[in-house]
């Protein structure tokens, strides 16, 4: 709003010089905080292109926000990490803490709410003054709670005018271990990097496949792990996507993201095994679609085969569906193998050796093939000995 006022708030920070630059680290009152920040729910806006803003936060759990209103009403509550925020440059002011301090690292930081022309596509999205990158939770808990905020101090780590590749960047290195975080969505945030790396070319593979009309996948993958308003028979996540063919471009996704970041690309005359990554070739030739490509054409010859079971999303079913995509993923290894001339492998030549496997489309329901691991493992036995190809595993 034009007629807001402006507001200040002053505390010391430390700056930090890290690869991929400088931030500061402080430490501001619950108040404060409560006061500045806001949560930017990553949402898929109908049909709009991905590359757009669409924000790098996830859903704010209730549940989450109501046990840590608890937490910090008890005498030893304690947030040791940091919350990550991100401000805009023109709302932050350094001024040195100590005139003494000849490295510049010590400062005085200044935080300034100036919404300026609503209007004007710029501040838009300027809704306060701090971005939440980590700790949105934490800060809700706050919120809700009555404890007195003034007297609960919280280290922050500031990203001053990081840009959005960037700040999806760090969302996704700190949430990527944590087993709550949805896989799904932090495999989404790849795709704000400006830099190649098997997850980002996973994740494009991804939305081709969900996106091509032409591809057996057509509207069936979840592309935020979460099922998509208006949309029915998404039977896959974008996680479970991605994670089964990572094996077949990288046996080292940071090594490969970390040479994305530095180099660009990757040596042509590369040795790697040609057995096991499978698209290896593609990838460091930047040729994403072509890996896509050769995934259509050998799940048409799954559906083809199995037209009635590859069609059906009843539960019972499993072969559209997690176990079934990762058994036939598992397989595609010997399938392409035995079959590689050249380095494509056509649908027909997929559905000749398919013809093979005596199971009918009855027979994958989940009965023969348990719920889990040991129903996948079973179905990619049964596949690779009714093929010859048992010398696989």
């Amino acid at each position: 709003m034009t007629n807001e006022p402006k507001r200040e708030i002053q505390f010391p920070v430390m700056r930090v010089s890290q690869p991929i630059g400088d931030f500061y680290v402080g430490k501001m009152s619950a108040r404060d905080l409560v006061d500045i920040s806001w949560f930017d729910i990553r949402r898929l806006a109908g049909d709009s292109d991905l590359d757009q803003y669409l924000g790098i936060q996830r859903k704010v759990n209730p549940t989450r926000v109501s046990e840590i209103k608890k937490y910090v009403g008890l005498t030893d509550a304690t947030f040791p990490t940091a919350v990550i925020l991100a401000v805009e440059g023109r709302c932050a002011e350094l001024h040195k803490l100590d005139l003494a301090d000849e490295d510049g690292t010590f400062f005085t930081m200044k935080l300034i709410n100036s919404p300026g022309d609503p209007d004007d596509a710029d501040t838009v999205l300027f809704k306060g003054i701090a971005r939440v990158l980590d700790g949105q939770h934490r800060i809700a808990g706050l919120q809700e709670s009555s404890i007195d905020f003034n007297s609960f101090d919280v280290n922050v780590c500031v990203f001053v005018d990081a840009d959005i590749a960037d700040q999806a960047s760090i969302f996704a290195t700190v949430n990527l271990a944590q087993t709550k975080v949805n896989r799904s969505l932090v495999y989404d945030l790849m795709s704000y990097s400006k830099s190649r790396s098997p997850e980002r070319t996973c994740h494009a593979i991804t939305v081709t496949l969900d996106q091509v009309e032409e591809s057996p996948f057509f509207g069936r993958i979840k592309r935020l792990g979460v099922s998509t308003e208006g949309r029915f028979g998404e039977v896959l996540t974008q996680a479970t996507v991605v994670r089964s063919l990572l094996p077949y471009i990288s046996n080292d996704v940071l090594k490969d993201r970390d040479i994305g970041k530095r180099l660009g690309s990757w040596p042509k005359n590369e040795s790697y095994d040609r057995e096991r990554l499978l698209f290896r070739k593609w990838f460091i030739e930047g040729n994403d679609q072509q890996i896509a490509r050769q995934i259509m054409h050998y799940f048409e010859a799954v559906r083809r085969r199995w037209p009635n079971a590859w069609q059906s999303t009843y539960k019972g079913n499993m072969l559209p569906r997690t176990n079934g995509f990762r058994a036939f993923m598992s397989f595609l290894r010997p399938a392409y193998n035995k079959l590689r001339h050249d380095d494509f492998v056509k649908m027909s030549s997929f559905l000749e050796l398919l013809k093979q496997v005596t199971l009918e489309d009855k027979d994958f329901n989940t009965q023969n093939y348990v719920p889990g691991s040991t129903g996948e493992r079973a179905l990619f036995r049964d596949l690779v000995e009714q093929t010859n190809l048992g010398n696989y595993s």
